[in-house]
């Protein structure tokens, strides 16, 4: 892969980046809050291409035009003997040559990129990973919506470590996909990022009550329901799932941001 074609393949991933950073896609892979940076990582790489493309080409130029100036050379030998500069860059191409061709295939995850668009981890990550509930700083004063919508790290938080002080009486909406446990208890999951989707971790409620009795893993709902103390524990690391009474379950679309980043602001 010679620089041209290094170039290109800059060109096309800065590009990638603008693409994904300009439209909802970067959000299967990064939080919001990084789009920023995701447009100057684009457009960055964007500078590198062509700034690599304008030096091959003066490069190019300048070799041509020596070349000109020694029309008795009678192969690149002798034009190497004429400028060391020109050796050099004669180097440079041969070693470009040289290089394996496998090393086109580190064009195959750039095309990834731009072709398929990964989908949101679901209940598979879901139940193979314990609850990432984690204790809140503090607890704001709720709307006087009804019904309350809340996220669900957010409702999950007020009702294992507040013991639902502040969801009493309340009607609470909740919206994310569908789980279900090895003993097929329907949970209700987010999951929650610090960064990107690579450290996504779930956060999990479970549902009781007017729950649908068909449901499909991976299907998003919307739940509509009423603070309970009950609680259980996550078969896989322990960790508190604090239950939901419920009175009303639809399906919804999933939303443009199928995580949950409530918890890191």
């Amino acid at each position: 892969m010679n620089r041209q074609a290094q170039a290109a393949v800059l060109f096309l991933l800065g590009a990638s980046l603008l693409h994904a950073a300009t439209t909802d896609l970067y959000l299967r892979y990064v939080k919001q809050g990084l789009r920023p940076l995701v447009l100057v990582s684009g457009a960055v790489l964007i500078a590198a291409a062509l700034a690599t493309a304008w030096y091959e080409r003066k490069r190019a130029r300048r070799r041509k035009q020596a070349q000109a100036r020694h029309p008795d050379a009678e192969h690149p030998d002798a034009t190497r003997a004429h400028t060391g500069h020109i050796d050099a860059e004669h180097a440079d191409a041969e070693h470009a040559h040289r290089e394996p061709r496998i090393s086109w295939l580190l064009v195959l995850p750039l095309l990834a990129l731009i072709l398929v668009a990964p989908p949101a981890l679901g209940s598979y990550s879901a139940t193979r990973t314990g609850t990432a509930l984690q204790e809140p700083l503090a607890y704001p004063d709720l709307p006087a919506a009804d019904p309350l919508p809340l996220d669900v790290v957010d409702y999950a938080g007020r009702a294992v470590y507040d013991h639902g002080r502040t969801l009493h009486d309340r009607r609470i909406q909740l919206t994310g996909f569908l789980a279900l446990d090895r003993d097929g208890t329907p949970y209700l999951v987010r999951m929650a990022l610090n960064c990107c989707a690579a450290d996504a971790q779930p956060v999990k409620v479970a549902l009781t009550g007017q729950v649908p009795p068909v449901l499909q893993p991976d299907t998003w709902l919307r739940v509509t329901g009423t603070f309970t103390p009950r609680r259980t524990k996550d078969p896989v690391n322990g960790g508190p799932i604090p239950f939901i009474e419920v009175t009303e379950a639809k399906p919804v679309a999933e939303p443009t941001d199928p995580y949950d980043e409530s918890w890191n602001g």
